[in-house]
């Protein structure tokens, strides 16, 4: 698909980032790694014809007859918006078993994966057995969701999110004075694991995903719990972690109200030597763990 849109229509490609592009008509459709998905459609594929077929509205053989060079291709209009979709979480399998197995694959102690199913923050789709990570305003109403594939790395926001309510984990303490905050549900989710395997209580702390690096949700979050004071920014360690941890601090530092209230912020980044993000980290920290019992068990 990108060979042809080089060649047939380069004023569509616009590059969004080091190895991605997007359509200018269609900013939602990603390409990247030989894929293309269209994510406010929930369509996507590899070849150009799928995008013909897919995108551009056209038939088995005027897609074939476009590619073998008989058919000049349509010019592309944009199309006109569509009235936003109401937002409906996904439908609940009874049997979570392939989230639970994933996500403690990854690391995660089963007590947060319970406490966040019974909280109704967590749970696997019926249809296509994803992890389902839900945001819910401070009435409890489910505001946000974001999929995250259980089998590949499918990952998407539920059409209809409002994403000023992320993911979160909340402290037992409605007055805790910390939060800790994260680029997606799973490294929220890890932080809080790192502090259980440490020995520490994860309760002692709220937790919230940004899906992304963008303020809005820890925005919402530090407004929705005026009684926190310190906020440790946990992002990714690389560039764009890095650079949204700035951007987050300097969103706190103007706002009047925010700026006066929040006495600390810290930028607190996994080491560099166990990966890039919390999870890898979790995980490196995991598989230590289990190689001193096996070496312990071994001894004896």
């Amino acid at each position: 698909m990108l060979s042809y849109l080089q060649t047939y229509e380069p004023h569509e490609l616009k590059r969004c980032g080091p190895n991605e592009y997007c359509t200018r008509t269609h900013d939602s459709l990603k390409i990247s790694n030989g894929k293309w998905c269209w994510h406010s459609r929930g369509v996507g594929g590899r070849t150009a014809l799928d995008y013909l077929i897919e995108v551009r509205d056209m038939t088995f053989v005027e897609a074939v007859e476009t590619l073998c060079g008989s058919r000049a291709p349509p010019p592309q209009e944009r199309p006109k918006p569509k009235p936003p979709k109401p937002f409906q979480l996904p439908d609940a399998s009874r049997f979570p078993s392939a989230m639970l197995s994933y996500l403690q694959g990854r690391g995660i102690h089963p007590e947060l994966l319970q406490a966040c199913i019974q909280a109704g923050t967590l749970y696997e789709s019926r249809k296509y057995r994803n992890c389902v990570f839900v945001g819910r305003d401070p009435a409890g109403r489910a505001r946000f969701a974001c999929l995250r594939g259980t089998r590949d790395n499918f990952r998407m926001d539920v059409e209809g999110s409002d994403k000023r309510y992320g993911f979160s984990l909340l402290a037992a303490d409605p007055a805790c004075p910390r939060l800790a905050v994260a680029e997606s549900p799973i490294d929220a989710l890890s932080l809080a694991s790192l502090v259980k395997q440490a020995g520490g209580d994860w309760r002692d702390s709220h937790y919230i995903s940004l899906g992304g690096t963008a303020p809005r949700a820890m925005l919402q979050f530090l407004h929705d719990h005026p009684r926190i004071t310190q906020v440790s920014l946990c992002l990714d360690n690389d560039k764009a972690g890095m650079e949204g941890m700035e951007r987050l601090e300097r969103a706190i530092r103007e706002e009047p109200e925010l700026s006066q209230r929040i006495k600390l912020i810290y930028h607190n980044p996994p080491p560099a030597e166990y990966g890039k993000d919390y999870n890898e980290f979790l995980c490196t920290q995991v598989r230590t763990q289990q190689k001193k019992v096996v070496e312990h068990q071994c001894a004896l």
